[in-house]
């Protein structure tokens, strides 16, 4: 026998270490170029490895976990995750280096797919609205961890704070060890003969290809809003970047009603709220001269954005509940594929046409969302 509780506070602190993991790159990557004498397009080298060892993890968690159960593979990813940031702390290389992201991002990967796929599994009533607060410790991760290596940086050097990090992941491993899990649900053959049957499933495509605009609607606006509110001198560049921890914050906040206050309410008309929130930010987004228009519009976004993957991954556990590690493979790996390839193509965007035209994609990315969301929705009906 398990503990939900107990299962349900050991993904949250998996998904906090996700969002660390994110965030970490990213905060330390000036460092990371001093140390290495890397130029941008170096740099640029190491962002595009992260991504794929985190497409690499959601492709490889759903099969093990049905398989083989959720410990063994929550043990190692925190082990992995140890060993990517005493890499990046320590790596004497650049090859070394690259090696320990990899690893970093599939570990990452495979703990983000894992911990929603065993809360999915336990949630007998609500997953959408369990999932939704498991999500607000990936926003703690996310927004902590600037805040810890800003606040730290004047005592310790990096390397020690990101090593330290480490060590922590070593220790929920150890957690891991020592929590029990639900048990595998599947066997070899019944397994792999029923993961096939998932291309054929037109619902699940649809969740999967909603998910690939919301994945990439998030990449556009974490990657690219810094760059788009300070083109044109039109705001300084910490003010851009506080309005964007906004955006962060406006997610998270969304999670956390969803998953208490708003619990009662049914999926479709969270997602309705949801859909009508972010053309709202959009708008003020584009329309904003000022930064307290552009903030709102930010925090509307953030809201608007919260409830897409919690409700979709609500829907496939509910859909595929003797299957769903598998069945969250399949649609996150579709999700990621979007990510990466939508956040090229508004880099191709922004060097043809200009940053300005962030809002047109980004409007047409949730025309596309709400035709899918509406079939989706008349479908599971």
């Amino acid at each position: 026998m398990y503990n939900k509780n107990v299962v349900f506070w050991a993904a949250c602190i998996g998904l906090l270490l996700f969002g660390v993991t994110l965030i970490t790159l990213g905060a330390v990557v000036l460092d990371l170029r001093a140390k290495f004498g890397l130029n941008g397009v170096a740099a640029g080298t190491l962002f595009s490895i992260m991504p794929i060892g985190i497409l690499a993890g959601s492709l490889l968690f759903g099969p093990v976990c049905d398989r083989y159960g959720y410990k063994l593979l929550l043990v190692l990813a925190s082990f992995g995750l140890c060993a990517g940031f005493q890499g990046i702390a320590h790596a004497a290389s650049i090859g070394l280096l690259k090696a320990c992201i990899f690893i970093f991002g599939l570990s990452g990967g495979i703990i983000n797919g894992t911990t929603n796929a065993v809360v999915a599994d336990i949630s007998t009533r609500g997953k959408g609205a369990s999932l939704s607060l498991l999500g607000v410790s990936f926003g703690i991760g996310a927004l902590g961890m600037p805040q810890v290596l800003g606040a730290l940086r004047d005592h310790f050097q990096w390397h020690t704070i990101v090593a330290a990090i480490g060590w922590a992941a070593f220790a929920v491993g150890l957690l891991y060890a020592v929590i029990r899990f639900p048990p595998a649900k599947q066997q070899g053959s019944r397994l792999f003969a029923r993961s096939g049957k998932m291309f054929e499933d037109m619902t699940l495509l649809l969740i999967g290809f909603f998910l690939f605009c919301q994945s990439s609607f998030e990449a556009i606006i974490n990657n690219w809003t810094t760059t788009y509110l300070t083109a044109g001198d039109h705001m300084e560049e910490h003010n851009a970047l506080y309005a964007l921890s906004l955006y962060v914050a406006g997610l998270t906040v969304m999670r956390l009603l969803t998953g208490s206050i708003f619990r009662t309410v049914s999926p479709q008309h969270m997602l309705t709220i949801s859909l009508l929130l972010m053309p709202a930010g959009i708008l003020l987004l584009q329309t904003g001269a000022m930064f307290i228009v552009s903030a709102i519009g930010l925090i509307l976004l953030g809201a608007g954005l919260a409830g897409g993957f919690p409700i979709m991954l609500g829907f496939v556990g509910e859909r595929y509940a003797a299957q769903s590690g598998t069945a969250f493979s399949f649609v996150l790996v579709i999700a990621l594929t979007g990510n990466m390839l939508v956040n090229y193509m508004m880099g191709l965007v922004v060097q043809h046409y200009g940053v300005r035209h962030l809002t047109t994609v980004a409007f047409a990315e949730w025309m596309v969302m709400l035709l899918l969301c509406s079939t989706i929705v008349r479908r599971l009906k």
